[in-house]
């Protein structure tokens, strides 16, 4: 199996060891990964902000690049929510893309979903919790929602439960928000860090000793609390996590 893998911006200009991690994991269970350098910023970021002569193009050179692949693989649930929710505003009318879209995985749904990981063997002795992102957790369904009556269940949970030493935190609100939203941050810039050091707060009070999640993004903005009130609490993205622990 061939995967085109999509590194979000943020991650390649400044967590670039999440995206060899991810490699890492998706090497180990046999995956051969491919790494397109021709490709930008899903467009995420202008959508957003309302710039939607600036997103179409991205979109475009998205598909073109992405569309040969068998899967396309992301470390991402925010960028993968992108391209599988909200590019029919662009794409619509692209031939093949409909069936494109249906390739296009979240990393740990990828495992999960298409690999059929279980019973992940490694160890990982932390206490751990999970921030489950918004994106993710309320467009790809990678989580379940607090306001959906329905069995709970949580992807990066199924993969992390079962590595040696391990301890998943208990937290009293398990989907809410960090506060982050990409461009919310700049604008709601004190709603958006009382959000998140209510994050902080909730998983420092279940004795989260490594902060985790698929997306960086919220991780980043999460670490950036952490460090500033020099609170003993690390981050890693999951696939750090992942990747070290079968190592």
């Amino acid at each position: 199996m061939q995967v085109g893998l999509f590194i979000p911006c943020y991650v390649d200009q400044l967590y670039p060891q999440v995206g060899m991690a991810t490699v890492d994991v998706l090497e180990h269970f046999g995956v051969e990964v491919d790494f397109p350098p021709q490709q930008t910023c899903c467009g995420q970021p202008m959508a957003n902000t309302g710039l939607t002569d600036c997103t179409r193009p991205l979109a475009q050179q998205f598909y073109e690049i992405f569309k040969s692949y068998e899967y396309v693989v992301c470390p991402s649930g925010s960028c993968t929510s992108m391209v599988r929710t909200h590019y029919d505003e662009y794409l619509a009318s692209q031939p093949g893309f409909d069936e494109f879209k249906t390739r296009v995985f979240e990393l740990t749904e990828f495992l999960v979903d298409v690999l059929k990981v279980q019973n992940l063997t490694g160890k990982f002795p932390h206490r751990v919790g999970i921030h489950q992102s918004c994106h993710g957790l309320r467009e790809l369904r990678l989580g379940s929602s607090s306001e959906i009556v329905g069995p709970a269940f949580s992807k990066a949970r199924s993969l992390l439960e079962h590595l040696e030493g391990i301890e998943l935190t208990q937290l009293k609100r398990v989907d809410e928000c960090c506060g982050f939203g990409g461009t919310f941050a700049v604008a709601e810039e004190a709603v958006s860090c009382m959000m998140g050091l209510d994050r902080v707060h909730d998983h420092e009070n279940a004795g989260t000793e490594v902060l985790t999640g698929n997306d960086m993004s919220c991780l980043m903005h999460l670490d950036g609390l952490i460090r500033r009130q020099k609170k003993p609490m690390r981050i890693m993205h999951i696939a750090e996590i992942l990747a070290q622990a079968i190592a």
